[in-house]
């Protein structure tokens, strides 16, 4: 727990400290379009529904992963998110079914709007806007999971 709060201050904070080897330590990476990400796990409601919330900078080459209990149509929203993001959705097989790319900002609150997959997803990876755009991302892309990330059953 400890790690995840020290984790998590420093991609709030911006640091500019290379967790490449940290990721491939202990396994909290994804791989999509060929480029690795360390990334942090949102498995239950409340990290779920806190995200990359009040978050001024997200450091390159790192992302938040989604996890949902089943696969279904999913939608997420920019509510009091501060930087810019692409919001990817993968089915039960980790292929990208639906992308939106270089969502804004939103301080409006609970008149944000929501970023539909428009078809069923059970992983969500967000990154920096730009990224999916950097790599060329086509629906069907395939998530590789680090190995210490739990594939949803």
């Amino acid at each position: 727990m400890l790690y995840r709060i020290l984790v998590t201050g420093l991609l709030a904070l911006g640091g500019s400290l290379s967790l490449s080897g940290c990721a491939s330590a202990d396994g909290r990476w994804v791989e999509i379009g060929g480029q690795r990400y360390q990334v942090e796990i949102a498995d239950d409601d409340a990290e779920r529904a806190r995200g990359l919330m009040f978050r001024d900078v997200l450091a390159d080459g790192t992302g938040m992963l989604f996890i949902h209990d089943r696969e279904e149509p999913q939608a997420y929203w920019m509510k009091n998110t501060r930087i810019p993001l692409d919001i990817l959705y993968f089915d039960d097989e980790r292929k990208l079914v639906a992308q939106r790319r270089n969502t804004p900002p939103c301080s409006a609150g609970d008149a944000c709007p929501s970023y539909p997959s428009e078809a069923p997803a059970r992983y969500v990876l967000e990154l920096n806007a730009g990224e999916a755009d950097r790599l060329k991302l086509q629906d069907g892309a395939e998530l590789h999971l680090g190995k210490d990330i739990t594939p949803a059953r």
